[in-house]
């Protein structure tokens, strides 16, 4: 088998040919699969004035990456390169490149916190359709100081917030708005965080934790968030009297609600009616098994 140079990411990888094209096998803008480029286009490209090169060759990497990532073919020919390189699609600002790592993570993990390997970094820097590795180190930084995702090492895992900014951008599908209301309790919102969170989401939801805490001057939020949401889940462990109210006012806008307590608080609940019909629960695991059934009705 013949090799040749990857014009995009200056590996010398095994060709096939196939067709009028060359197929580029294992290069670092197809780790593990492979990308075509008409036999005619190598000559053209590899003629391109250096700033030329400097500005598009970096792009049609990425842009291969994350085609062939997601499983799709790559065709390539000389005459592809601006157009894709000005496509609207082509992310040009720092925080749409960053949404592009989280994409990656999504796709290659099956649930926030679990660990997706990237090697080498050096020469992944196309995920992000970034220049070089400079800039590839600082997305993940800012990501990182943002609380989208945690690096160790090579490994990188998307948290709760970054598994649901990548779940609603995936594909360009949004998913739906939904609020949980929970009190104060630092280990309630812990086991939701983590636990029960992931869960909402398997349904196209959009889960975002809205706290009622003692202290009034914290964890607030507008009225409006609650009205854009598609769904409640207000957990009345505890007896927190925010949680009434507001999954209170989103009943009144014919929002759906799923009311929830843990059995220590069943026999307490401050109201009594026939419209709440809270699920009662004593371990996450039985939460989540409640939930799935509620949802899937």
């Amino acid at each position: 088998m013949s090799k040749k140079h990857c014009l995009f990411c200056d590996a010398i990888v095994p060709i096939e040919r196939e067709g009028e094209y060359d197929r580029y096998l294992g290069c670092s803008c197809s780790p593990g699969g492979h990308y075509d480029l008409h036999m005619d286009s190598y000559e053209v490209i590899n003629a391109l004035p250096h700033p030329a090169k400097r500005d598009l060759l970096h792009i049609i990497s990425a842009y291969i990456r994350e085609k062939t990532d997601c499983g799709e073919a790559v065709y390539l020919s000389a005459g592809d390169l601006e157009p894709i390189a000005g496509s609207p699609k082509t992310p040009v600002t720092i925080e749409d490149k960053g949404s592009r790592l989280l994409q990656f993570l999504y796709r290659h993990s099956d649930a926030p916190g679990h660990p997706v390997m990237i090697h080498p970094l050096s020469s992944s820097y196309n995920l992000t359709y970034s220049p070089n590795l400079q800039e590839l180190v600082y997305i993940i930084d800012k990501l990182a100081t943002e609380q989208l995702l945690i690096r160790e090492g090579m490994n990188f895992q998307l948290t709760q917030q970054g598994w649901n900014e990548a779940a609603a951008s995936a594909g360009g599908k949004k998913l739906k708005p939904c609020c949980v209301l929970l009190g104060g309790d630092e280990e309630q919102y812990s086991l939701w965080q983590d636990n029960l969170l992931p869960v909402i989401g398997q349904y196209g939801y959009l889960p975002e934790i809205l706290r009622h805490p003692a202290r009034p001057e914290s964890g607030q939020y507008t009225l409006g968030q609650l009205a854009e949401s598609r769904l409640i889940v207000a957990d009345l462990t505890g007896r927190p009297a925010g949680v009434y109210f507001a999954a209170g006012y989103a009943l009144g806008l014919d929002i759906p609600v799923i009311w929830t307590v843990h059995s220590s608080s069943a026999a307490q609940l401050d109201v009594q009616l026939q419209d709440i019909r809270p699920l009662v629960w004593d371990t996450a695991e039985e939460l989540a098994v409640l939930i799935r059934q509620k949802l899937t009705k």
